[in-house]
């Protein structure tokens, strides 16, 4: 797979709303897990830090998470990456991920993130059922691509044909154009996704793939992200023991739609009134100032998650 051209250059990682919001939402997620028996501190976590390692940050700060890689594929930018690491003992592979899988640790669990900057193709899928076919049980995976329709193909026809090539044989029997409408893109890549990830499982004995996330979210281009556990029967009773009663963008059910991250901007003082009104009842709006129902409503869903940015200076 090759990298958007200097999309690391393009936007501040760690300041991108959805992403950011997305972030939280895992980590509430993984806490949960942890509170119920899955030793998430113990974990190794390798992902694709670029020269921001937000994600880094967090999983350090919010999890305890110790053990931790960062792959990035981009030569170019060895000493950035290397200079910018959060933590001395981050490691760092100058490599593709999918030349560092096999060499994932499989006496650890893990949490995976493919956190791919453009779109789905035959290295993502690849990628994906290898991680799934090694990860040990318990581990969790994560895999993000750009949704955005092709942009040298034009309609759904030439999108279906770009998708068919690129997921080989993991392409849903039966697809026609209706499945790659700008508006259906997001449960197609899922779909091809999840069957990769499928793929890898299938043949190890008595695991399965769990799946645990699936957000749609756009700060430039529109992204989506997908996720689970791979796990045995001992972890599927440990996920069942979870309350995940306060995390409504679980997605356990691989058909179901992408949870859609939606971040509606507000000034800090907006935020401020509506914050000490959260979680507001039904039907209840500011009288300070104007805000459509679907932009309340879209508040009330993340405002736990919702990053706060201010100008610091040093």
């Amino acid at each position: 797979m090759t990298p958007q051209a200097g999309s690391y250059l393009k936007v501040a990682y760690d300041l991108r709303p959805a992403k950011q919001i997305e972030r939280r939402m895992l980590i509430d997620v993984f806490q949960i897990l942890a509170a119920n028996g899955f030793p998430i501190r113990d974990y190794a976590y390798t992902g694709m830090g670029s020269i921001y390692f937000f994600d880094f940050i967090l999983f350090r700060k919010l999890l305890g998470i110790r053990r931790m890689l960062s792959v990035e594929s981009d030569t170019r930018i060895r000493k950035r990456v290397k200079f910018n690491r959060p933590f001395a003992d981050v490691e760092v592979a100058m490599k593709r991920i999918g030349d560092v899988i096999p060499t994932l640790d499989r006496d650890l669990k893990h949490i995976l993130w493919l956190d791919y900057d453009c779109h789905l193709d035959r290295t993502a899928v690849t990628d994906s059922a290898d991680a799934a076919a090694r990860l040990s049980p318990g581990s969790l995976l994560l895999v993000t691509v750009d949704i955005e329709p092709p942009v040298d193909r034009a309609g759904p026809a030439k999108w279906r044909e770009f998708y068919e090539q690129e997921a080989g044989h993991f392409f849903g029997f039966g697809w026609g154009d209706a499945e790659f409408a700008q508006t259906a893109l997001a449960g197609t890549n899922a779909r091809i996704l999840f069957n990769a990830i499928d793929s890898g499982v299938n043949p190890r004995p008595s695991v399965r793939f769990m799946p645990l996330f699936n957000f749609a979210y756009a700060d430039s281009h529109r992204m989506l992200t997908i996720g689970g556990m791979v796990t045995t029967g001992v972890d599927e009773r440990k996920l069942g023991a979870c309350d995940f009663s306060r995390s409504p963008f679980l997605r356990t059910d691989r058909e179901a739609a992408p949870y859609e991250i939606n971040a509606p901007k507000f000034t800090r003082r907006e935020r401020h009134v509506l914050d000490h009104n959260m979680p507001c009842e039904a039907g209840w709006a500011p009288k300070e100032f104007e805000i459509t129902p679907q932009d309340l409503e879209a508040y009330r869903d993340v405002y736990r998650y919702y990053p706060a940015y201010a100008e610091l200076l040093v």
